[in-house]
């Protein structure tokens, strides 16, 4: 039997998340990158570009948010949402994705912690902008809207956080990675509300696809040993872009439930 909590819990769920996560960062001691996170398995250079697996893998971001925002520019992408302002976070998050591939190329073609910066900032623009999405799909049209430039700048904050902090010589990277983990909770969260639309399992999927990509990224060497065809950051890359391209899919697919009131939205 599935779990399903009432409409009337709202916003509670993601509120008592965000509880739950900041409070483990504060339990949990200060953290910085390992030394060797920089160096990367596949060092090989192609073309003349270096480290070309982990920089050209990023075209699947480039793809995957340039289909996504064609979608939504679309005049037909509007019989997809109930209220064509549920557009906005999505809007935000394929922008993200498209900012991702510029952003990890360029950290890649020569990894360092201020090139770093500007992989995981546009990273936190396809993360926080879904949260507001799903918010304003299962509790609240106006409340997700209200939220997106918040989470947005929480998202954002928690890699500005990690780089002063890492100039001030106590790198603290506990904010970032919290950011990360509440994402991925609140795309399960989202599926004990009530839905508006169908294939809410896809949810699922995207979070499987990260949760997925983040193994692949501890195991960038051992995967690269592995035949030395693909590195573990390579196929990152792939695994967390193929969720992108999922998102896109559940907006062409899915389909109204049923009605919604004025109230809701």
């Amino acid at each position: 039997m599935r779990l399903t909590l009432p409409k009337r819990s709202g916003i509670w769920p993601f509120l008592a998340l965000a509880v739950i996560v900041g409070a483990a960062v504060l339990f949990t001691p200060r953290m910085d990158l390992p030394p060797s996170y920089h160096h990367f398995a596949d060092q090989r250079v192609w073309l003349g570009i270096p480290h070309f697996g982990d920089v050209a893998s990023n075209a699947v971001y480039l793809i995957a948010g340039l289909w996504g925002l064609a979608f939504l520019f679309r005049k037909s992408s509007l019989d997809q949402f109930v209220d064509a302002r549920e557009r906005w976070p999505y809007l935000f998050v394929f922008l993200g994705l498209l900012l991702t591939a510029f952003g990890s190329a360029y950290y890649h073609l020569a990894p360092d912690n201020d090139r770093l910066v500007w992989d995981r900032v546009p990273m936190t623009i396809v993360f926080m902008p879904l949260v507001s999405a799903l918010i304003a799909e299962r509790v609240n049209v106006r409340l997700g809207l209200w939220l997106l430039p918040t989470l947005t700048a929480v998202g954002i904050g928690s890699v500005i956080h990690w780089h002063l902090s890492v100039e001030r010589g106590a790198a603290d990277l506990r904010f970032f990675g919290a950011v990360q983990v509440y994402a991925v909770l609140a795309l399960i969260v989202a599926l004990l509300l009530p839905p508006r639309y169908s294939r809410g399992s896809d949810l699922l999927v995207v979070a499987g696809l990260y949760v997925l990509a983040k193994i692949c990224e501890l195991a960038d060497r051992q995967i690269f040993s592995i035949g030395h065809l693909v590195s573990g950051h390579t196929l990152k890359h792939l695994a967390s872009g193929v969720g992108g391209f999922w998102i896109v899919r559940m907006l062409q697919k899915r389909r109204p439930l049923a009605p919604v009131s004025t109230a809701e939205a």
